[in-house]
């Protein structure tokens, strides 16, 4: 199991890399980009068809000229205002990618799961002249990493980029409103959308489909156990500070967030 847990944790999936799926003998099934006993490699369309865009709704959603909407994965950017509160940084993600794609045709490359629960199809957006747009939004600090397993291509390429561009104050890694809060300071003006939350494990508790690591008596981290298998020990994090990354929700008076994949939560250091 440990073997297991350090394969998943290393994988760095490349366009030309396979990806093999197996299941273990609970059941679970499991993804990685390294050989496997029993394990089958999955196929991918790795035909180059390249699309006209017929619309740009925001930095990371386009609508093709077919009428797919396409979402991009391994990423997001901030909301521009069309269905949710405009979020700081989203008007300046949506008119790059404009800019990144005028007069250009894209082809696109998906992963395990081909469309959301909106219907959208998921995949990495490349341009004629092989411009990966969602890892050049995460350069740009215009997006942040955002993994959603089984999807987890080009996982390596993405994280390497948004912490160089978080170290250079790139785009919304600049902006105050993604500055680490702690969570003292979450109140019910300020807790919508992408957070940055820090704190110190005070509590693990294990419930029948989730664990939870308690940050205080108002803020919890909330990990399935089908996806608890992606991460370390987690009682490792035991005392530990910390900082979790993704969307919060309130339910009963209690701040949680949902998180899915390790990228979401880090070791660190404040005060």
């Amino acid at each position: 199991m440990r073997l297991l847990l350090l394969i998943l944790l290393a994988i760095t999936s490349t366009a030309q890399a396979d990806i093999y799926q197996w299941k273990d003998e609970g059941g679970q099934t499991h993804f990685s980009d390294k050989p496997h006993v029993d394990a089958k490699i999955l196929s991918f369309d790795t035909g180059h068809s390249y699309y006209q865009i017929k619309r740009i709704y925001d930095g990371d959603t386009i609508l093709l000229s077919n009428g797919n909407k396409v979402r991009f994965l391994g990423i997001n950017t901030p909301e521009i205002g069309r269905y949710k509160p405009a979020q700081a940084g989203g008007k300046e993600a949506k008119q790059w990618l404009k800019k990144a794609l005028k007069d250009k045709k894209v082809r696109l490359e998906q992963d395990i799961e081909k469309r959301d629960k909106y219907g959208r199809l998921l995949a990495h957006v490349f341009t004629e002249d092989k411009r990966h747009l969602n890892l050049e939004l995460i350069k740009q600090g215009l997006a942040t990493v955002s993994i959603f397993p089984p999807n987890i291509k080009y996982t390596h390429d993405f994280l390497k980029a948004e912490q160089q561009a978080e170290e250079d104050q790139l785009g919304i890694w600049q902006r105050e409103e993604y500055i680490a809060k702690k969570t003292s300071q979450l109140n019910d003006s300020n807790y919508k959308g992408w957070q940055r939350i820090i704190g110190k494990v005070v509590d693990i508790h294990y419930a029948r489909k989730n664990i939870y690591l308690n940050l205080s008596n108002s803020f919890s981290i909330k990990i399935s156990k089908r996806s608890a298998t992606l991460f370390t020990d987690l009682d490792d994090y035991q005392g530990k500070q910390v900082e979790v990354r993704g969307w919060v929700g309130k339910y009963k008076g209690r701040y949680s967030m949902f998180i899915r994949h390790p990228s979401q939560l880090k070791m660190t250091s404040f005060r």
